[in-house]
């Protein structure tokens, strides 16, 4: 959650696609990694060897309390790991249409299945974490399956070895250093084992996708069994999801937002995006719905909102919207989550 949260670390389901759409966000208060376009590849060697890196490693962690046992079995054998360096340097390529990222990455006839599949069989558990967190679950599903396909594919790279990486290569080193630090006070804490903290090549974790220092902050212990395991214990993963978007203010029973259609004359292309004002107001221009129906008599603040790389489709997005962008920034992914949401409950 939430850099955004950014999708560098984004999960395999989502890596490649979510990519296209905008470089990963920067750490953000959530999962994935930094954000803004990324700067050209260094130059030349990284500016240490390897083992004098990992013994600043060692050192730091015990400063900062660390088990030399832990930080011993965590490093032990691990080496650069040159495929999370070439995707790293690649991250910010490519682009994506918004119909083609909509209806065959994100929105897909078989996400939507899985999703109102997965939300049958967790309903009790999604109706428990919604009344403690006031997050409404559609959102919980939607999150859950763009992140990690339901969790069935949480990425599989060593997220210690691809963090240390990171760090030793240099182009973000003080970041990754960070969330090496992170990470080794999970396994300290005992959370995960060593060999089961697998995640994406940035280093984003389990089915929230959460960055370590994230984790540290969001993710919960939704069963009590003393352990935040948000890699194979569905109730912490999808009680941290709702944690995170608790904790960026989200409102429950209000709508992230729909889809609109212009008034005669109006270019959808060329529309205000940035003017915000009640939903009634756009009603008495003569929007509406999708369906063409009028829009709500409404005082909720609403504003338009264009996909990036669209050809025409026009929202008006509220408060919600702006929430989800928080897990993950770029405007389709916002838009995607939540006409995904809609689709699963």
């Amino acid at each position: 959650m939430f850099s955004r949260r950014l999708i560098l670390a984004a999960p395999a389901s989502l890596a490649a696609c979510a990519a296209q759409q905008s470089t990963p966000p920067a750490t953000t208060e959530v999962a994935q990694a930094p954000a803004t376009p990324a700067p050209a590849a260094p130059s030349g060697p990284p500016p240490q060897s390897w083992d004098r890196f990992l013994a600043g490693v060692r050192t730091d962690a015990q400063a900062r309390g660390i088990s030399a046992a832990t930080v011993n079995k965590a490093l032990a054998g691990i080496r650069p790991n040159d495929r999370v360096i070439q995707l790293d340097r690649r991250q910010a390529e490519g682009g994506m249409a918004w119909e083609e990222y909509r209806d065959r990455i994100m929105v897909s006839p078989t996400r939507i299945a899985n999703g109102q599949r997965m939300f049958a069989e967790n309903r009790a558990l999604l109706a428990r974490i919604s009344e403690r967190y006031k997050v409404d679950p559609g959102v919980i599903v939607a999150i859950w399956g763009v992140e990690t396909n339901y969790g069935g594919n949480t990425g599989g790279f060593n997220v210690i070895e691809a963090l240390a990486t990171l760090a030793w290569e240099g182009r973000r080193a003080s970041y990754f250093r960070s969330e090496l630090m992170a990470a080794l006070k999970i396994l300290d804490e005992g959370h995960i084992p060593i060999e089961r903290m697998q995640g994406s090549w940035a280093g984003a974790m389990g089915q929230p996708q959460f960055m370590p220092t994230n984790f540290h902050r969001l993710a919960v212990d939704f069963d009590g069994d003393g352990r935040r395991n948000i890699w194979t214990d569905r109730q912490d993963a999808l009680g941290s999801i709702a944690h995170y978007f608790q904790r960026s203010g989200w409102r429950q029973g209000e709508p992230w937002g729909q889809q609109v259609l212009p008034p005669p004359g109006v270019d959808p292309l060329r529309v205000d995006t940035e003017t915000r004002r009640p939903l009634s107001d756009f009603a008495r221009q003569g929007w509406r719905a999708a369906d063409g129906s009028p829009l709500a008599n409404s005082s909720i603040e609403s504003r338009l909102v264009l996909p990036n790389r669209g050809n025409g489709q026009v929202f008006i997005g509220h408060h919600n919207l702006a929430v989800i962008r928080r897990y993950n920034s770029p405007v389709n992914y916002g838009l995607a989550v939540g006409l995904l949401s809609d689709r699963v409950t």
